[in-house]
C-alpha cells in the first residue's frame, strides 16, 4: 500500500509570519512532513543504509542457551569449597557447536570451549589460565563467584523481545544484532529519490572552457554526494538556464523520477529568480526567511505533489542549510525519524561579538587543545572554509560577546551523517 501523499501547501507559513527562528522552523517540518515512500521486505544481508517499516522482535534469545564465555573447565559452584580445590575430569567436553551430552556430576569438572552450552550440572567456569592440569583433574584455588565466566541464556535479548523501531536506519552493527537474533527478513522503506538540479545562466558544469562572468556548478556535485552518505537515492537532474519553459520541462520530468528535489540558486524574488516565480504561479512557494547564518531565505515548495527544497546558491549557505534543514526533512519524507545533531561544549579559541536575532553557524575546527578555531573569513563563497573545518559552531539566538575559553557548542561533521 502507497503511503499517503503530502497534504498541498503542507509548507504554508501562519499568516503575519516574517523572520522565523531556527528552532520553529524545524518544529514546522517536523510536524508537516510525513513518509511519502511505500514499503517491500529485503534480506537482512542487504538492509544496509535501509530505514526499517515495521517494528522487529527477536526470533530467538541471544545467546539461545547459557554458554561458555571463556576456555576452561565447568562445574557446579556447590562442588567449590574455600582454598585449594581439586576436581577430578569427566571425559568428552562441551565446545561451541557441539554440546556435551549427558550430566556433569557433583564434585567433577568438564573441559569446556568459549561459546559452548554448559552442561547440566555446569554452572560455573574457571579459565584454563587460572587451573593446574594433571592425572585427570584440575587444581585451583576457591573464590569464584557462581556464574563465574558463563553467559546467561538471553542475557543480551530474549525471544519475541523488540529489537528495532519503525524509522531506524540500519547500521553494519545492526545488521548483526538482526542476524543473532534470527531475522532473516525485514520490512523496509524503499530508498527516498532525491533529485538535485542546478539553475542560472551563469552556471557551468565542470570541464567546460568558461569566462570570467560564469562559474563551475559546485552545489550539484556536493548535494548529491551528500545524499549518497545519508543513505539517499541520489538523481542527477541536471541544470537548467535561466529559462521558464525549460525549467518547467525539467520539473515535469523530474516528478515520474523522484520523490523530493533539491534546487539550488533560482529561489529568491530577483527577476532571473524562475524556479520561485514559476513554483508560485503552477504549484506552491513559500518563502521561509529563516533567521539563521549563513542561509536566511529557504524556498519550499511542491510541485506535482513533490516536495521541492529552494536552497541559497552560495554554497557554503546550500551545505549548511543541507545539514540543519534538509537532512532531517528527507529523513521523515523516507520514514526515518527525527534526526538531532548532537554537539558538544568545548572551549572557545576565537573572540567574536554575536549581533541579537539569529543564530549563527561558524565553520570551526578543534585545536590540539580541544578548543574550537573558526575560519578567517564567515562568507558564503568562502566554500575553503567548507573543507579547512571539522564542523560547525552554533551561536545561539540571542546577541553576545563570546570570548577565548568560554564555552560554544561544536557539531563535527560526523553528527551530520557525513
Amino acid at each position: 500500500m502507497p503511503p499517503p501523499k503530502l497534504k498541498n501547501d503542507c509548507f504554508a507559513l501562519p499568516p503575519g509570519v516574517d523572520w522565523t527562528p531556527v528552532d520553529k522552523a524545524l518544529g514546522m517540518l517536523r510536524s508537516r512532513l510525513a513518509t511519502v515512500v511505500g514499503a517491500e521486505t529485503i534480506g537482512v544481508a542487504d538492509a544496509l543504509g535501509r530505514v526499517v517499516a515495521s517494528d522487529v522482535k527477536a526470533r530467538r534469545s541471544n545467546p539461545p542457551t547459557a554458554n561458555a564465555a571463556v576456555d576452561g573447565y565447568g562445574f557446579a559452584h556447590q562442588s567449590m569449597g574455600e582454598g585449594a580445590q581439586e576436581l577430578p575430569l569427566v571425559q568428552g567436553r562441551s565446545a561451541a557447536g557441539g554440546a556435551y551430552e549427558g550430566e556433569v556430576p557433583a564434585g567433577t569438572a568438564i573441559r569446556i570451549l568459549t561459546g559452548a552450552q554448559l552442561p547440566e550440572g555446569v554452572d560455573t567456569v574457571i579459565m584454563q589460565e587460572d587451573i593446574e592440569l594433571k592425572d585427570a583433574a584440575i587444581s585451583f584455588n576457591g573464590g569464584l563467584k557462581m556464574g563465574a565466566n558463563t553467559r546467561l541464556a538471553g542475557e543480551d535479548v530474549i525471544k519475541d523481545a523488540a529489537v528495532f523501531s519503525s524509522g531506524r536506519r540500519l547500521h553494519p552493527h545492526d545488521l548483526a544484532l538482526l542476524a543473532a537474533v534470527g531475522v532473516a527478513e525485514i520490512d523496509v522503506y524503499k530508498p527516498l529519490r532525491v533529485g538535485v538540479l542546478s539553475t542560472g545562466d551563469e552556471i557551468r558544469p565542470l570541464g567546460e572552457e568558461i569566462s570570467d562572468q560564469q562559474i563551475y556548478d559546485a552545489n550539484r556535485p556536493m548535494l548529491l554526494t551528500m545524499l549518497k552518505r545519508w543513505g539517499l537515492q541520489a538523481v542527477d537532474l541536471g541544470h537548467v538556464q535561466d529559462d521558464r519553459d525549460a525549467l518547467r520541462a525539467r520539473l515535469e520530468q523530474s516528478v515520474e523520477q523522484v520523490d523530493a528535489v533539491l534546487t539550488s540558486g533560482g529561489a529568491s524574488e530577483g527577476d532571473e529568480d524562475h524556479l520561485s516565480a514559476l513554483l508560485s504561479d503552477e504549484g506552491s512557494m513559500h518563502t521561509w526567511r529563516i533567521a539563521v547564518k549563513p542561509g536566511r531565505p529557504l524556498a519550499l515548495g511542491q510541485w506535482k505533489d513533490v516536495p521541492v527544497f529552494g536552497l541559497p546558491g552560495n554554497p557554503v549557505a546550500a551545505y549548511v542549510c543541507s545539514l540543519i534543514f534538509t537532512r532531517p526533512a528527507l529523513g521523515i519524507l523516507g520514514g526515518e525519524n527525527w534526526q538531532e545533531p548532537q554537539g558538544y561544549r568545548v572551549p572557545a579559541a576565537f573572540s567574536k561579538s554575536k549581533k541579537d536575532g539569529r543564530r549563527e553557524y561558524l565553520r570551526a575546527r578543534l585545536n590540539a587543545e580541544g578548543r574550537a578555531e573558526v575560519f578567517r573569513s564567515e562568507g558564503s563563497g568562502r566554500i575553503s572554509g567548507l573543507s579547512w573545518a571539522g564542523g560547525l559552531v552554533e551561536l545561539e539566538d540571542a546577541g553576545g560577546q563570546v570570548n577565548p575559553g568560554d564555552p560554544v557548542l561544536f557539531y563535527p561533521y560526523s553528527t551530520f551523517g557525513l
